[in-house]
């Protein structure tokens, strides 16, 4: 066999792999991924947190129709809905979605793109030198100008290349099932609702018992007096037992459709780029899945990293656009690995009278207005923002062509200065479009990234920062 020869090679067909092959793909960047699963993995119910849903929204990504909302979200299970109005979003729900369909939607628009996805591939050796990477996968080589590893917490690039993954190491093993009950006690909850009220611990075991609206649950449980083995698969007879325990024997199981083990470890890179390799999602950082962060914060990393990779792979990068790939995602996965660290305390069963305590004590600040944004924007992605780039909200507006909405004039993933005054056009690297509207906006001149975040100060330099001429 030859040597394939492109511009970007992405190790991972998950989510993080996929849509930072879509945004290369929409920039015109030659791009394949390889996964080393022959076909995609079982299903598995995912939440889409209102940042994600906003950031899939800017590329047309969302169904206008068809979305399956759910509670609005929670932090460590405590019993106070989180509110997202406040974040002036469209979004203002966790929206329950099968990763299935999540990465088939992905995999489909890479594709249309002219990604090329190639399966059954398993990456087996990395090397880097000055004008690119090698990459041996399944005996094939690759040689690439640059490589993105999306290949999850346990990484073959990330052990290829010997970096450390500090942090701190498992404390329990749980299990995840996807299953249909074919009978159920009163203890079952009857529909989705706030985690706080379909989470229990009876005779040993803690849980998640979440209805999905189709028939189907998510099981979530675990055990205070025994250890599964990580890489041990999930038994039938095994969630029969926990969901007996914990529901009653009026439930029973009638077919587990996928199941899977998860821990409470917590690493993260030190560096997410190392020469022309760059890490996200699971990759490059790992933590327990309590408030519904994993994909989310994968999701995040690739709308980040896509538009920056893809200047820099055309000559279109300002310096230092790349290296500011981790130092806008590395603090924000860091500031996760910290909450989510926050409400293994509140969460974990059999809690102290202090930790009891204390949950009451936050509880009363969620209630609060203030406190309770500070803890949606936190768990929804909503208050995320870099420096000299804050959020932009997706804005109404009406440009000459008529009404449209600030995602659909950000549908080609470039970047855009948005007049909703009356500026003169400076001209330069990015797309200029007078707009009326604009809401807090409304007589500003407005840059905005591909990724949805920009600014309506200091333009000249913030254009020197983040764009170049062709």
């Amino acid at each position: 066999m030859g040597v394939v020869v492109t511009d970007v090679l992405i190790a991972g067909a998950g989510p993080t792999g996929l849509l930072t092959a879509a945004e290369l793909a929409l920039a015109g960047v030659d791009v394949e991924v390889l996964e080393r699963a022959g076909a995609p993995a079982l299903p598995r119910p995912v939440g889409l947190q209102p940042r994600t849903a906003e950031l899939l929204d800017l590329r047309g990504l969302l169904p206008d129709s068809g979305e399956i909302s759910g509670p609005s979200g929670h932090f460590a299970g405590l019993p106070v809905p989180l509110d997202h109005a406040p974040w002036n979003t469209r979004h203002p729900r966790v929206i329950n979605r099968m990763q299935t369909e999540v990465e088939g939607f992905l995999e489909a628009r890479a594709a249309e793109l002219g990604a090329k996805i190639r399966r059954g591939y398993e990456v087996t050796d990395v090397e880097q030198d000055d004008g690119g990477v090698t990459v041996v996968a399944s005996g094939e080589t690759f040689r690439v100008r640059y490589l993105a590893a999306c290949d999850g917490g346990h990484s073959t690039v990330r052990t290829r290349l010997g970096l450390p993954f500090p942090g701190r190491t498992e404390t329990y093993v749980a299990t995840q099932a996807h299953l249909r009950l074919a009978s159920a006690s009163e203890l079952v909850p009857p529909r989705m609702t706030h985690f706080s009220q379909v989470t229990r611990q009876a005779n040993g075991y803690w849980a998640m018992l979440v209805p999905l609206g189709d028939g189907s649950h998510r099981f979530v449980f675990g055990s205070a007096t025994t250890q599964p083995e990580r890489d041990a698969p999930a038994s039938d007879g095994e969630v029969t037992e926990a969901l007996t325990a914990l529901y009653g024997e009026e439930t029973r199981l009638a077919e587990v459709y996928a199941a899977s083990r998860f821990n409470d470890a917590t690493r993260q890179l030190e560096k997410y780029r190392h020469g022309r390799i760059l890490f996200a999602g699971d990759a490059a950082h790992i933590h327990p899945p309590l408030g519904g962060q994993g994909l989310n914060l994968g999701v995040q990393d690739a709308m980040n990293l896509g538009w920056k990779l893809a200047a820099t792979v055309r000559g279109t990068a300002p310096d230092g656009l790349l290296d500011s790939y981790h130092d806008e995602r590395h603090p924000i996965a860091e500031r996760v690995l910290q909450h989510t660290a926050a409400q293994r305390v509140f969460a974990a069963p059999n809690r102290t009278e202090n930790v009891e305590a204390l949950r009451e004590i936050v509880m009363d600040l969620m209630r609060l207005p203030d406190g309770n944004r500070y803890f949606s924007g936190l768990i929804s992605g909503l208050d995320i923002g870099y420096p000299g780039a804050a959020r932009i909200p997706d804005l109404d507006l009406v440009t000459e062509a008529g009404p449209t909405r600030l995602s659909t004039l950000l549908r080609d993933g470039r970047g855009l200065l948005l007049d909703l005054g009356d500026h003169p056009e400076p001209g330069g690297p990015v797309r200029f479009v007078r707009a009326a509207g604009g809401g807090e906006y409304r007589g500003r001149l407005l840059l905005v990234r591909p990724d949805g975040y920009g600014t309506d100060t200091g333009i000249e330099a913030a254009l020197a920062k983040w764009f170049k001429d062709s």
